[in-house]
Parts: structure tokens; sequence; C-alpha cells
């Protein structure tokens, strides 16, 4: 079980925020964890520069992407981004990316969000190309027509992760990617919908077994918080719901919201449901650390609880 964190979604003053989530990932290092995943937020800090900098100050903690959308930018763009935050990285980097959501897509950036897989289907295929360098890019195919020459080379292999939700975004994951990066999937939905699938997929195309990184809320807290969590789980994160991707992928488990998901509870049940996901099939699991409490001490006191149990169990389920 690889286990890691999820940094950088909190909301503050951006002047701040970055010096924050640097030392953030410096204790996510010191404490041992796998992995950091960097959400692209539409109103926030690019991820990838985010990374570049968190690898300047780290060592060995891997870095990820959890998720890039694909149509804001050239495939040729995105691609000489990640290889420069590879290069900074030392290597480290794990490229998650996706379609995103037509409310992110089509509402905020004004852009067609028409036929999303096949248009993640072409894109890989120059992504995939470019990540390769150094060497010409030359794709063509119903939606890009590419021959950019790219210096660039990896130092590193830099491993694709797509988020995959339904049947169709699943094969191409499992296909032409390392794997995916999943949100809104519980126990269920990943042994039932998400694990057969992309296992087959990547079977079928001769491609080792998948990453399948399970992204998931969780705050330690009494017996008596536990519907406080959960609440509030909904209340921060539930704007997810809107999005009819999600509520498909909500539909092939057993939760209602992102408050069922929420792993609230001592550091045994939080372990327990640590270990349903791994059976379930993930084989990473990205945690967004849930604070409780009425003020800001309060909420700054128990994600470091929170965070404090994630390390330990980290060690400990290895």
């Amino acid at each position: 079980m690889r286990i890691g964190v999820m940094i950088g979604p909190e909301k503050g003053d951006s002047a701040r925020k970055l010096e924050r989530m640097l030392r953030d990932i410096e204790w996510a290092e010191s404490a041992g964890l796998d992995m950091a995943w960097i959400p692209q937020v539409p109103n926030d800090f690019d991820a990838l520069i985010t990374i570049a900098a968190m690898g300047l100050r780290t060592s060995r903690i891997e870095l990820g992407t959890a998720v890039v959308p694909l149509q804001a930018q050239h495939p040729v763009a995105l691609a000489r981004q990640a290889l420069s935050a590879q290069a900074a990285a030392g290597g480290r980097l794990a490229l998650g990316v996706g379609p995103s959501h037509h409310w992110i897509v089509r509402d905020m950036l004004g852009l067609p969000y028409d036929r999303p897989a096949a248009y993640t289907r072409d894109y890989l295929d120059v992504l995939n190309t470019a990540l390769r360098g150094p060497g010409p890019v030359d794709v063509e195919n119903e939606t890009f027509t590419v021959h950019n020459p790219l210096e660039l080379g990896p130092v590193a292999p830099v491993p694709v992760l797509v988020a995959a939700l339904g049947p169709v975004m699943l094969r191409i994951a499992g296909e032409r990617t390392d794997g995916t990066v999943l949100w809104m999937a519980d126990e269920r939905a990943i042994a039932e919908h998400i694990a057969p699938k992309i296992t087959k997929a990547a079977a079928d195309a001769g491609r080792p077994a998948p990453r399948i990184v399970a992204g998931l809320p969780v705050c330690l807290c009494a017996r008596s918080e536990i519907d406080e969590a959960k609440a509030r789980a909904n209340r921060i994160l539930g704007e997810a719901e809107v999005s009819p991707n999600y509520q498909r992928l909500l539909e092939q488990g057993d939760s209602r919201d992102i408050g069922d998901l929420c792993l609230a509870g001592d550091e045994e049940t939080i372990a327990a449901g640590l270990r349903r996901y791994t059976e379930a099939g993930a084989t990473d699991l990205s945690v967004r650390l849930l604070p409780i409490g009425d003020t800001r001490d309060e909420l700054i006191a128990s994600k470091r609880r929170t965070r404090d149990t994630i390390a330990r169990l980290a060690t400990e389920l290895r």
C-alpha cells in the first residue's frame, strides 16, 4: 500500500501559500510518505510549477498532479512543462491528466467539451510521443496535426495517469497510460468497475498492471464527531457532485456523496478503511486531510492530528 497526501487545495493568501505548501511537502517527505498529489484547482496555483518548486526542496518523495485538464493547453506545451518539472524534481513526477468536466472546460474556459474521451485518446498520442523525446513529435490524428521538433528529453520516464471514470476512459487509460487517478470512487466502485476494466485493458495491450490512485477525505476524530466530519466534507468538497461524470461514478458504488466516502473516526477505523481500498484494488491512496473545528486554531490542530496518524499508518501498512 502506497499512501500519500494532497497538498494545496486549501484556500489562502497567495503571497504566503507557496511557502506553506513547501513546508507541507517537506513534512510529507520527512514523515516517510510515498507521494504527494497536487490538485490543479481552476482558480489556484499551477500544479506543475508548484511541483518544480517542491522538487527543489525534496529528494525522495514522488510528486504528482491530480489532475491537469487537457483542454487548457496544447499537448506539446504540456509535455514541455512536464519535462521541465521532471528535471526540477529529479525524475519524481507522476503526471496526472484528464478531460476534466463541462463546468470547467465549457463554462469557465469557454472551450468545446465534445467527445472528451476521443479528445483524450488523440491528446495522448501527441503527449506520449513528446514525453519520450528528444526528437521530432510527428503525430496526425482526428484532432491534432503536429510536426514539432523537441530537444527536451526526460531525466527519467514520466508516468502518465488519466482521470478515468467511465468504461471508455478506463479502456483508454489501460491501453495508453500507467494508470488512473480517482475521486468520488468508493471501495465497491473500484472493485467492481474501475479495477477490472482498466486492468483488462492494460493486459490486452501488453502493458504492466496499472496504478489505481484512490483519492478520499480522511479525518481523525472522536466517534461523536464523525457526523460533523462527514457534513464538513459535503459542505467544502460537495461541489464535485454537480458533475455528471462523478454522479455516474457514485452510481457504481455504495456512496451517495463525498460525506459517505469520508474516512472519519479513530486510528483503527481509518486503518481499516485504508485496507478496504487496497483489498478493492487501489494501489495508491491519496489522502485529502479534512480538519474539523470552529476556529482556525482548532482546524490547524485537527489537520495535524490527522496527518500524523496518516504518517504512522503509512509506515505500518506498507
